[in-house]
């Protein structure tokens, strides 16, 4: 049996195994760099300078309020104790593994340990875990408030379609001041009636330091309503200004009970009239149930979705079509194939390779927000962004398809005698209209799921009423935009695959 190869004299450490580890103590990684392991010993010191400056951040910044120093390490462990001593172990265990890794990297026939980088991907994630304010115990105990808006949101049905409605209601005046309240009207009998008492009180405000103040709580009493009915509650200020107040984060709704009467307690709500006014001032409390009439119609949240699910449809396809056809010719131009006839078209090749990689890199949502700045909010901004990134994406993924060509046929046209035209047009193009129909079909389909995107910064589509809904907590209507756009995409993902079988 033939003796092992002898190290050579490349691969022979620059210093004994004990100085490697000792080495390694004092700057990590150094052992092994001296031990002809420079990668793994620049990685080592990388990952463990990197971990330490991010440890550093962020004990600084979880003890901020405190003094300067050593109070501040108290503090930040104090608050994260677990996230400080797992990222301090990590950090320690990396110095102690790799100081005894660099020892048996320089040592004969020894093993590099791959326990450090354990250690290293452990620090890491901990150190993302608290960076990105992960908190599962707060997602687990406030899942049931999330649950009304979600339940809105996969069940929207009930806000796409409205009826002529008819209103019973009451009202009752309410002073904002100081007593007695104004006079309350007869009851009649009959009609429904609202009382509130006391009629008179505070709104509720924030003091100087926008803290909130609540206001007066007051007592309404309603009776002669439609038995077992829903019955919304609005206030209206003095300058017209009408909403619905809230309990407890929910717009007040009350039921009826047999008699058509019903009792609840709320909070005046917070002013609106200017600081500046003087003098008491009547508000009004309304208690309104709704009855639905006739047939039922679009509503309005409805015929905007679709509006707008044709407008994302259409933004989509004509910036696919304008994609394709700038695209087509800077393909050729980003072809090394094609260009390498001369140092000039090798310089046009590697101008319009860099050119496209930089406008590639640039996301959709950022070409939309320049195209709004540009030519302003809508969806011709929309077509703008998308037309920009298709060209230089489908640019990309042309001119790779006419890399990748098989020369016969352009080496027997050239054998002819023809053009560099003619040689493109029947020896590169034929080859290029399968790819071509492929990649064309898939941008189509990934500018319509964008469309959805960058209206949400005013690039038009069905994105920009959907941030409009979100922001207005209207969450069912919302809900109807999210269910067109998944099946407007579930509907273009089969058009797109049976257009591909049919023509590939």
């Amino acid at each position: 049996m033939s003796s092992p190869t002898p190290r050579t004299a490349e691969r022979t450490p620059l210093v004994p195994a004990p100085v490697a580890g000792v080495l390694s103590i004092v700057v990590p990684g150094l052992g092994q760099v001296l031990s002809r392991q420079v990668q793994r010993g620049a990685l080592i010191f990388a990952s463990a300078a990197t971990m330490a400056a991010i440890f550093a951040t962020r004990i600084a910044d979880l003890g901020r309020r405190a003094e300067e120093g050593w109070p501040t390490v108290v503090r930040a462990f104090e608050r994260r104790p677990f996230f400080a001593v797992v990222v301090l172990l990590s950090l320690l265990a990396i110095w102690l593994i790799g100081a005894w890794d660099a020892y048996r990297c320089a040592k004969e026939r020894r093993r590099p340990v791959t326990g450090v980088f354990l250690f290293v991907l452990l620090g890491f994630f901990v150190l993302g875990w608290q960076i990105s304010e992960i908190n599962v115990v707060k997602m687990i105990r406030e899942a049931p408030e999330a649950l009304p808006p979600l339940s809105r949101v996969l069940w929207p049905w009930e806000a796409a379609f409205e009826y002529e409605t008819e209103v019973l209601g009451a009202e009752a005046k309410i002073l904002a001041g100081e007593g007695p309240g104004p006079e309350r009207p007869p009851v009649v009998e009959g009609q429904p009636y609202l009382r509130s008492e006391p009629n008179f009180g505070r709104l509720s405000q924030q003091d100087e330091n926008n803290r909130p103040v609540l206001g007066t709580r007051i007592t309404v009493t309603g009776f002669d309503f439609a038995p077992n009915a829903a019955t919304e509650i609005w206030w209206t200020d003095p300058i017209g200004n009408e909403f619905r107040p809230r309990e407890a984060g929910e717009y007040i709704i009350v039921t009826t009970d047999d008699n058509g009467e019903f009792s609840f307690e709320m909070t005046m709500p917070y002013q609106l009239t200017p600081p500046s006014a003087e003098g008491p001032f009547l508000h009004t409390l309304d208690a309104r149930q709704i009855t639905e009439v006739g047939r039922p119609r679009p509503s309005e949240a409805l015929r905007l979705t679709v509006a707008r699910m044709i407008e994302t449809i259409f933004m989509g396809m004509m910036a696919t079509a304008f994609g394709i056809i700038f695209s087509i010719p800077v393909s050729f131009l980003a072809a090394r194939n094609i260009m390498a006839g001369s140092r000039l078209t090798m310089a046009i090749y590697f101008i319009t390779r860099t050119i496209l990689n930089i406008v590639r890199s640039i996301e959709p949502l950022i070409w939309a927000l320049i195209a709004v700045v540009w030519v302003g909010l809508g969806p011709f901004a929309g077509i703008v962004a998308l037309t920009v990134h298709s060209i230089a994406a489908l640019g990309k993924l042309y001119s790779e398809a006419i890399e990748g060509i098989d020369p016969g046929p352009i080496e027997a046209i050239q054998a002819t005698g023809a053009s560099r035209i003619q040689t493109i047009m029947f020896g590169v193009i034929p080859q290029m209209i399968s790819p071509f129909i492929s990649f064309s079909i898939y941008r189509w389909d990934i500018n319509v799921r964008m469309s959805t995107v960058i209206g949400l910064v005013g690039g038009g589509g069905i994105g920009f009423l959907l941030v409009q809904y979100i922001r207005l907590l209207d969450y069912r209507s919302a809900g109807i935009a999210v269910w067109f756009i998944a099946v407007t995409v579930a509907i273009l993902d089969y058009v797109s695959a049976e257009i591909r079988n049919r023509l590939m």
